[in-house]
């Protein structure tokens, strides 16, 4: 698969084993020039993909906890230790924390390098691998930095998979299920590759018509993600994976779609029957939070630090009858609508 997005271009490869560094890196790099990046639970698959070669190899620390500015220096610093030149490349081997890590280091070092992601996770395979939004957490803030820089080519070897502990799955899943809900159509499928490229696909081609979020197209993407990003900051960043706070989010923005007549109640049932039947925590305040009325109120506060806000206003995607929209809100009303539904006592 190849998919430009405004003056990049990324080609897509799908395969069940791991590839082997010679056909990562082809003709884009001299592997004399490369920085392979990694964290403690991939170091073993940058293992198999250098094989015999010596690469530069930079391991860094595993977890969201990490995804700071302190790794993006330790990436660079590996970078400049192993007199790398702006023809460099970086290698990033692991899932979306390394892929936003990685290519945010690729896209300041030297005022940009290249950038090669081999995804292991399956949330980096259908979401944080394509489309190059790249970054790291800052002041307790979900993705508060970063910078648009897709990768040149992006890797999704099954076998990685095979591992993958139980929260891992479901951190994907709900990215999964999230396109699903904006194609408009049930195409979660037995077979793990098809479910993998069609996402891909769909994705891939949203980004395409709005590679840096400027219309109205790429901000869908983020359906459940305004919700999902404030609960991870209020929970501390790293005590709920990802996934597990968009399917929470996705819920929550089916409850304000309802009240708002946007999201038909026959739609916001079944979503919210198909988030809740994959093992998802639905309701109200969110069972890691204490206090409703306290906690509306940090979520809220968290959300007026979320990218997705325009003209100081909240932005929220929500379903609609066949995919989703955005909707802003802009006064009183709603935004005592949107914290009875954080405290639970406006939900569906």
């Amino acid at each position: 698969m190849h998919f430009s997005f405004g003056e990049y271009n990324t080609s897509v490869h799908i395969s069940q084993e791991i590839p082997c560094i010679e056909t990562i890196s082809d003709d884009l790099c001299d592997l004399n020039n490369a920085l392979v990046i990694c964290d403690e639970n991939t170091a073993s698959i940058a293992g198999k993909i250098c094989g015999g070669q010596k690469l530069p190899l930079c391991v860094l620390k595993s977890g969201e906890e990490n995804k700071n500015w302190i790794s993006v220096n330790v990436i660079l610093e590996a970078a400049q230790k192993a007199g790398l030149g702006r023809d460099c490349v970086f290698i990033a081997v692991g899932g979306g924390v390394i892929g936003d890590l990685a290519g945010f280091a690729a896209s300041i070092y030297m005022r940009g390098c290249g950038f090669i992601l081999v995804s292991t996770t399956l949330l980096g395979m259908v979401d944080a691998s394509v489309g190059g939004k790249t970054g790291f957490d800052l002041f307790g803030i979900k993705n508060l930095a970063g910078t648009f820089y897709p990768a040149q080519k992006v890797f999704m070897p099954l076998d990685a998979l095979s591992t993958l502990p139980k929260r891992e799955w479901k951190s994907g899943m709900a990215e999964l299920i999230k396109t699903v809900i904006l194609a408009g159509e049930d195409f979660l499928e037995d077979d793990l590759k098809l479910n993998i490229e069609k996402s891909v696909l769909f994705k891939g081609g949203i980004v395409s018509e709005d590679p840096f979020e400027k219309g109205k197209k790429r901000i869908l993407l983020n359906l459940g993600h305004t919700f999902g990003h404030a609960l991870e900051s209020a929970a501390g960043l790293g005590k709920i994976s990802h996934g597990e706070a968009v399917a929470w989010g996705i819920v929550q923005a089916c409850s304000l779609g309802f009240a708002l007549g946007i999201t038909p109640l026959t739609r916001a049932k079944k979503i919210k029957e198909l988030i809740k039947s994959n093992g998802y925590d639905c309701e109200s305040p969110h069972p890691s939070l204490s206090s409703a009325d306290l906690d509306a109120d940090v979520l809220i506060k968290l959300m007026q630090s979320d990218k997705k806000k325009k003209k100081g206003n909240l932005t929220f995607i929500v379903p609609d009858k066949k995919s989703a929209i955005p909707v802003i809100l802009k006064n009183e009303d709603e935004l005592s609508l949107l914290k009875n539904i954080l405290k639970g006592t406006n939900a569906l």
